[in-house]
């Protein structure tokens, strides 16, 4: 069996230093104790240190691996060691991979009769699994005449019969607020309203998810009230009404829209949100904008319809895009696709649009109204579903062609948008992505130009020891001039948080005076100095020494016992770089300087004996 694209080069890409040789120590001690592929699946167990083995899959298709997962708990960069063990055994010993038949082949297998029987038994251990079978038969085929059936020409869920109590939900949001005051109080400056409320939200949205406008509404009331009843005191610590309406807005205004609505309720709820912006001086637009509108306004029927493209009779407010993706969640919730597109496409909301295109497998479509794409967030997400619908050709052409798109710069805070392109990591940060997306799926595809100009583009954006490598892999021949354009690249980023990188990379081509200049021009940690100064101990002994002890000095004259092992460690260096550069007489004489100013701090001396300084 072979992977398109999954070879070593490519597992130390997407694996950590540390990662990779742990993987390869579980691949040597033959941890991997099963392998095999179904379809495009590979699945392999690898013996930790629990009980049960820990279970990886890797996807693939045609352009190579699609996603890799491990039921471990590694949170880290890259794929983890269980993953890495399991691909390097696919590789070194593919003979190993036992097939199997995907899915699709086992099913192949059954007659009608044989499979009702397998579907019968999984839903008597799943009974749920039965609100989905019905609704997929639904919509696939029309239901007998006659007959009722939970799916028409637009999916209706079943109406709650019951309402729920608000009461815990009240509760939940009262004792958040209890931990916001007593969080302030002893000193932390975060907002746990930005964390904690959102959690209470999502169980909010589960009922909406489920059709059930009506008693989101009822929690919503809640949550809101609980809120606004503690507010004067929370908003002595400084909180703003504006965050907490930016929270709540959005999701009233999803809650009404699922609702069903009399005349009269409509307006309670408009008359409580304009009581709530009084007490927290922020907006509900939106949500005032969604009960004004509901569904049935003529200029939304005719959008909907697909009869015209104008939604806003006056200026189209600053919210409006916000209100028409969450129409859009309810439309897809709904799986009312014909209307989902008209609304995306008379709003503007490209990525939307082109998306539920790619997802309905009208792929011509995609191609043809792909001009529209602004930026290359959007193209990389079109060409991820592209790609999920085996159109990998279409999706390299549309990745290609974000390449050449700006990133969402709006993305980024307002007070990093005044950077140099080169100074935030938050800046290209959807280049990036769509950078490295495309390069693997172009080299899986066999397209090496494309490959080659998509990790240098990528590279460039977020330099690295890996993608350095990458670069040098891809390019064979013409790697000696790709290098020297490169290592130029990094000479003219100033960032500090591509210091790690411009080190690593120049340390390893032996350019010591970059790597010198990198620690001296930027805010650089102590460690990354310290890597710098061991290379550069024959080269520049002058530059460790003056680089050393003006750290060393400094700990040592405030005290700080508790950092001494750090003096110690910048005095180290400076001892070596000493006796590099022939002055080991000066050294002696620094170092009685030393004990003369410091003799009576007890512990710095005993270290300094300890290291032999």
């Amino acid at each position: 069996m072979h992977i398109a694209n999954l070879d070593e080069t490519t597992l130390r890409y997407h694996a950590t230093d540390k990662s990779f040789q742990r993987g390869e120590s579980y691949y040597q001690q033959g941890a991997v104790v099963d392998l095999c592929q179904r379809g495009n699946c590979l699945y392999g167990e690898v013996e930790g240190n629990e009980v049960e083995p820990y279970h990886v899959t890797i996807q693939f298709d045609a352009g190579g691996v699609t996603e890799a997962e491990c039921t471990c708990e590694y949170s880290f960069e890259g794929w983890c060691k269980h993953i890495v063990a399991v691909a390097l055994t696919s590789i070194r010993k593919s003979e190993t991979i036992h097939q199997r038949l995907s899915l699709n082949e086992l099913l192949d297998r059954l007659n009608h009769v044989q499979t009702q029987t397998l579907v019968q038994e999984l839903v008597a251990r799943e009974p749920d699994l039965l609100d989905r079978i019905d609704q997929f038969v639904n919509k696939i085929s029309p239901p007998i005449v006659g007959q009722v059936s939970t799916t028409e020409t637009t999916v209706t869920r079943p109406k709650r019969q019951t309402s729920v109590d608000p009461q815990p939900y009240r509760y939940q949001t009262k004792q958040m607020m209890r931990n916001c005051l007593q969080h302030w109080e002893e000193g932390w400056e975060e907002n746990p309203i930005d964390t904690d409320l959102p959690e209470i939200l999502d169980q909010v949205q589960a009922f909406i998810d489920n059709g059930d406008g009506n008693n989101a509404l009822v929690i919503l009331a809640a949550i809101t009230e609980a809120c606004i009843e503690d507010w004067d005191e929370v908003a002595d610590y400084g909180a703003e009404g504006d965050d907490l309406v930016a929270l709540l807005d959005p999701i009233w205004a999803t809650a009404v829209l699922t609702a069903e609505l009399t005349s009269s309720e409509a307006i309670d709820i408009q008359v409580n949100l304009e009581e709530w912006q009084d007490r927290l001086g922020g907006s509900f637009e939106i949500c005032s904008e969604a009960l004004r509108q509901g569904w049935d306004t003529p200029e939304l029927l005719a959008v909907l319809a697909g009869e015209s493209e104008d939604l806003w009779e006056e200026e189209r407010p600053s919210y409006a895009d916000k209100l028409a993706r969450i129409r859009l969640e309810l439309l897809n919730l709904q799986e009312r696709y014909p209307e989902y597109l008209n609304l995306a496409r008379a709003e503007d909301l490209v990525e939307e649009y082109l998306v539920m295109l790619a997802q309905l497998g009208r792929i011509a479509e995609v191609m043809a109204a792909s001009i529209r794409l602004k930026d290359a967030g959007q193209a990389l997400a079109v060409a991820k579903v592209l790609r999920e619908q085996d159109a990998l050709a279409e999706a390299l052409l549309i990745a290609k062609a974000g390449l050449d798109l700006p990133d969402r710069i709006s993305a980024a805070p307002a007070e990093h948008q005044f950077f140099n392109i080169h100074q935030s990591p938050l800046l290209d940060r959807h280049r990036y992505e769509l950078a490295d997306w495309t390069s693997e799926l172009a080299q899986g595809l066999g397209d090496q130009p494309t490959a080659l100009s998509a990790r240098i583009t990528a590279f460039k954006l977020r330099p690295s020891m890996r993608g350095y490598q990458q670069v040098r892999t891809l390019a064979g021949e013409a790697w000696q001039t790709l290098q020297a354009d490169l290592l130029q690249h990094l000479r003219t980023m100033d960032s500090w948080s591509h210091a790690e990188a411009k080190v690593q990379i120049f340390l390893h081509e032996g350019s010591i005076d970059d790597a010198i200049s990198t620690v001296t021009d930027s805010y650089a940690r102590g460690n990354l100095i310290q890597l710098v100064m061991d290379a550069a101990m024959s080269h520049r002994p002058e530059w460790v020494i003056a680089k050393a002890i003006a750290p060393a000095e400094d700990i040592m004259n405030r005290g700080k016992a508790e950092s001494y092992q750090e003096a110690i460690s910048w005095l180290t260096r400076a001892r070596r770089a000493y006796i590099q550069a022939g002055r080991e007489a000066e050294w002696q004489d620094y170092r009685a300087r030393l004990v003369s100013t410091h003799g009576r701090k007890r512990k710095l001396m005993g270290l300094i004996d300890c290291a032999d300084l």
